[in-house]
């Protein structure tokens, strides 16, 4: 009797249109949060649509010079920080050779590290308000604590808790200008908006302010929408993902937190099955109108 072959094995074996190549340390290891679950998952789901290969961030430049990859996807890879050399070389080999990468490279905040909090504080956005120099703490609020870290850290590395008169003699790791100082602000709540190419997906949010990464749905307002959109749209990607942090306070204003828009951890386990599906369908569209674009 004849056996029909098994329906995953033709689509194992067929040709895509497309090939990435995804960049993840699955290895990373990060407070409250799975990385390599959620890669495994989006890599799982782009295979549907694409030929994907995965490989660590230090391997991603040899590898997308070979050219057997259509574009290069950045995703959990952990911070910059511990690798640094090795993300500028691989900037720097990207701009060379052109190749695609996703997110774009042309990102200017989180991307290019903590400067645009100096920007958008001095353009007047809802933002924390932040200076690089202990000399200029009186632009900022008076308040009993103030946070300072590097203008180059991540995931909270080097953050620290000081006082008013502590600030005076805070010294910059990496000379003049590369620490950042923010009031310690009181907020009754943070919440994170995730967007790809511009396009809102969904929100969630930490009720419990010392518990970051415990997350639920949000249902944004307009409002609530119109504040996360505004810093998107200053931003230069126009394919990729950011994710938007903010911080409620007491008065009920938002103020940005932070404007990932290099590798975002999505939380993904954490939302409904529609809601994962069509950020899926999105970030593929996302990849096609990249590629198509650069092709046309």
């Amino acid at each position: 009797m004849h056996t029909a072959r098994p329906r995953t094995a033709r689509r194992r074996t067929a040709r895509r249109q497309y090939r990435v190549l995804f960049v993840t340390d699955l290895a990373y290891e990060a407070k409250g949060r799975r990385y390599c679950d959620e890669d495994i998952f989006l890599t799982a789901r782009l295979r549907e649509d694409f030929d994907v290969a995965l490989c660590h961030p230090l391997d991603a430049a040899a590898l997308m010079e070979t050219g057997a990859f259509d574009t290069v996807m950045v995703r959990n890879s952990g911070p910059v920080l511990n690798y640094q050399a090795a993300w500028d070389d691989f900037r720097e080999r990207a701009a060379a050779c052109g190749a695609r990468v996703h997110n774009q490279l042309s990102g200017r905040a989180d991307m290019v590290g903590k400067q645009y909090l100096l920007d958008l504080t001095a353009a007047g956005y809802p933002v924390i308000p932040t200076v690089d120099d202990p000399r200029d703490a009186d632009r900022l609020p008076v308040t009993d604590t103030y946070v300072i870290k590097p203008k180059a850290g991540a995931d909270s590395i080097g953050l620290e808790f000081v006082t008013r008169d502590a600030l005076a003699t805070a010294s910059a790791p990496a000379g003049p200008g590369s620490l950042l100082i923010q009031p310690r602000i009181d907020f009754t709540y943070e919440v994170s908006f995730y967007f790809v190419d511009r396009a809102f997906q969904y929100a969630l949010h930490a009720p419990s302010p010392d518990r970051r990464w415990h997350l639920e749905r949000y249902a944004p307002t307009p409002e609530d929408l119109g504040f996360a959109q505004r810093f998107v749209d200053w931003n230069t990607i126009d394919h990729g993902i950011q994710r938007v942090d903010a911080c409620r306070t007491p008065t009920g204003e938002l103020l940005l937190v932070e404007l990932e828009d290099l590798n975002p951890y999505l939380s993904l386990d954490l939302v409904d099955e529609p809601t994962r599906d069509g950020f899926v369908s999105a970030l593929k569209g996302s990849l096609r109108r990249q590629l198509e674009a650069d092709r046309a």
